[in-house]
């Protein structure tokens, strides 16, 4: 049945529960074989253990370098200190089901991960080239990942031990944990708990669930009757008797004359005890903990784009881990229930993590393998997780939450004092003190009762909320203790800088511009034109002006010349031709050449991914009637795009000519410093944009000094 709800009722909101302690569960009997010096790898290495058999084996994409940037790592140090034998199968054979039998049967179950990255992301460009390297493998490799490596991982899993539960995590399962647009197949894929056929999918930081579940494992509970876990996704049935469901389909547009039925009527198969709530209005007198909102389902997402966008905005509405409820979405014959996001870490937890016994280096079995991924990091140290911003294209806040969860200034500077003591290689010199961000570190709400009720997507859109502490004056301290270390000669800052708070306190500004760029700081103002921002949630150009104009006064103050390496998006939802051209036009003032561009990848979940599959936007109420989003989806405007960005490239002139003519400004072709390209044409030029353009990999950018700075894609 359909229940109204009176309007003079209330909601009902039990306090949240808190957490137990991440490091305060009795060990496991098996501690007294650990710790190891690698996890291992190989049998051989657990018969130096003394271990019979692993109770959990984490199989990854990447290669097992055993650091805290390294999601395995972090896990299975972990479990590890939890009393637990933790193998490791890193990049296996996934052609068969031989190489998931290297370490034996685990005891517990299988944790998968396609590695840090999302593996298409990995292994693919924007414009679905084949990449040729892999950052995370050894020499760089490619090819040494399948595509949507947990699903495949997954199914070798249950090949090589029938019987054993498979748990996956990571960011492309976290991605993917409900019905998501993928960009490859240009289709609506179903969540991928649903084709791994895994036992429990992971999302977030995966720290709290995956612990709390090894131990109830190791204690004898079924896998199937742990359900309670938050930060995980399982498939049931049938909603359980006494939960409310809450029909959300007020968000959605009015119907045509004759509408459909409603998508979210109470089945047949549902418990009579299971009411199904519209929303007229705020909900009242409700138990949140008991309550759970149905999303459209898999069925309809995929062929209604609308109810997609429509489930892709409730989904965020219902991520902050102090009010989120649970959501459930049909798939078939099955219920698909996420339960709400993880309570995040306290500092004392998250310090205790990255101070676990980490070797800080690859594992031995590679040799002398260059590893990429592991040479841009293994100086750096990562100060916080999270991040508030809610860019639209970004999956940072889908995956880390918005809530920033810091790290205490002593364990930090340990780290960088174990960094020198420790680690191979150390010249002095720190690469980066960050994380998602540069300057969110100790950035938060001022009021905890706020931000438990809070639903804004971001803390800085459109304007830099009221109740949001933005001091980055305890930074300040950190860099200055940082560099006044023994043997410490430099602490460079690499993370992407938040300008917009940085502007906020001009201590921290000048700090950084006098002691930590090293000669150019890379910041993402992403577009100039308000449309394409106002998408992308991000803030005006001016905010870009205020802080060059800091950041200027600070160089030559302290008699530097340094630059600013603005990043910019080209073919993102909500953005014309003509907003393109405006960028290239203030690229051309500013005397920035952009060698090599980024085009939008259209990244499970996010924000903007629903804008470019749907064509509405999910930022505000989503009607059927409501305004459409501009999606330069198709190829040709895609390059467009690109081309407008590398404004100098000769390449790229036969293609602007044309647009230029076809929107009316041929007045910016010619020879003059006025026009934007010449009417002459070198010989051997204007192949490349015919050919489809040249795949993204790194960026440079020349300002009007002539100098040029590189940045890796």
């Amino acid at each position: 049945m359909i229940v109204r709800l009176k309007s003079d009722l209330h909601w009902y909101d039990p306090p949240m529960k808190t957490p137990p302690d991440l490091f305060g569960y009795r060990k496991y009997w098996a501690h007294k074989f650990t710790p190891a010096p690698f996890l291992p790898m190989s049998r051989e290495e657990m018969d130096e253990l003394g271990w019979d058999s692993c109770d959990i084996i984490l199989v990854t994409g990447d290669a097992y370098v055993d650091h805290p940037s390294f999601g395995m790592a972090i896990v299975g140090r972990l479990l590890e200190v939890q009393g637990f034998r933790v193998g490791i199968i890193a990049q296996p054979d996934w052609r068969s089901a031989e190489a998931f039998r290297r370490l034996g049967r685990p005891n517990l179950f299988f944790g998968v991960t396609a590695g840090n990255m999302d593996s298409m992301v990995n292994r693919y460009t924007a414009d679905r080239r084949i990449r040729s390297d892999d950052a995370y493998t050894p020499n760089a490799e490619g090819g040494r990942r399948p595509d949507r490596a947990v699903l495949v991982y997954s199914q070798r899993c249950r090949e090589a031990y029938k019987g054993v539960p498979v748990v996956i995590g990571g960011i492309e399962a976290s991605l993917r944990r409900i019905a998501h647009f993928d960009y490859w197949q240009e289709k609506v894929r179903r969540s991928a708990l649903v084709d791994s056929k895994a036992d429990l999918l992971v999302y977030g930081n995966a720290e709290r669930a995956i612990v709390e579940l090894a131990h109830r494992l190791a204690a004898g509970e079924p896998i199937e009757e742990i359900t309670d876990l938050r930060g995980t996704a399982f498939l049931r049935r049938e909603i359980p008797e006494g939960w409310t469901v809450i029909d959300a389909s007020e968000v959605e547009a009015p119907g045509p004359a004759t509408p459909p039925p409603s998508p979210y009527e109470t089945r047949p198969e549902q418990p009579a005890g299971n009411p199904v709530v519209t929303l007229h209005g705020r909900p009242r007198n409700l138990d949140r903990s008991r309550t759970v909102i149905r999303l459209p389902s898999y069925e309809q997402v995929k062929r209604d784009p609308v109810l997609y966008a429509h489930a892709s905005r409730i989904l965020h509405l219902e991520s902050n881990p102090g009010n989120a409820r649970a959501l459930v979405q049909r798939h078939g014959d099955r219920e698909l229930w996420l339960n709400p996001p993880p309570i995040p870490l306290t500092t004392k937890e998250l310090d205790r993590l990255y101070e676990l016994p980490y070797q800080r280096v690859p594992h031995p079995a590679y040799g002398d393998a260059r590893i990429p991924a592991y040479e841009m990091i293994r100086f750096s140290v990562n100060i916080m997780r999270g991040c508030f911003g809610g860019c639209t294209f970004c999956s940072i806040t889908e995956h880390e939450g918005r809530i920033i969860q810091n790290r205490s200034e002593a364990s930090i500077l340990r780290e960088i004092e174990t960094i020198r003591d420790t680690v191979p290689g150390f010249t002095g010199v720190i690469s980066d003190l960050g994380g998602p961000t540069a300057n969110m570190w100790r950035l938060h709400c001022k009021d905890k009762k706020i931000e438990s009720a809070c639903r804004r997507l971001s803390c800085v859109y459109p304007g830099i909320c009221k109740n949001l502490n933005t001091d980055q004056t305890p930074l300040v301290h950190l860099y200055r203790k940082a560099r006044a270390l023994p043997g410490v000669k430099k602490v460079f800052i690499a993370s992407g800088l938040r300008y917009d708070l940085a502007v906020q306190t001009p201590e921290y500004v000048k700090e950084l511009v006098t002691h930590h760029v090293g000669g150019y700081l890379k910041i993402a103002p992403e577009h100039t034109r308000p449309g394409p921002l106002a998408h992308m949630m991000k803030p005006g150009i001016g905010t870009y002006d205020r802080f060059k104009a800091m950041f200027d006064k600070y160089s030559r103050q302290a008699g530097k010349e340094q630059y600013l390496i603005p990043y910019f998006i080209a073919a993102h939802p909500g953005t014309s031709d003509e907003d393109m051209l405006e960028l290239a036009l203030w690229l051309k003032r500013n005397g920035f050449r952009a060698d090599q561009v980024q085009a939008f990848l259209p990244s499970p979940m996010a924000l903007a991914t629903a804008m470019w599959h749907s064509g509405y936007n999910p930022l505000k109420r989503v009607r059927r009637d409501g305004p459409r989003v501009q999606v330069p989806r198709g190829m040709r405007q895609r390059r467009l795009h690109k081309a407008f960005l590398r404004y100098h490239d000769p390449d790229n002139w036969p293609l602007l000519r044309d647009a230029l003519k076809r929107m009316g400004r041929a007045d910016l072709i010619g020879n003059g410093k006025r026009h934007l390209v010449p009417r002459w044409q070198p010989a051997g030029t204007g192949q490349a944009s015919r050919r489809g353009g040249r795949p993204f990999r790194t960026t440079h950018v020349r300002n009007r000094s002539g100098r040029k700075a590189r940045r890796g894609s």
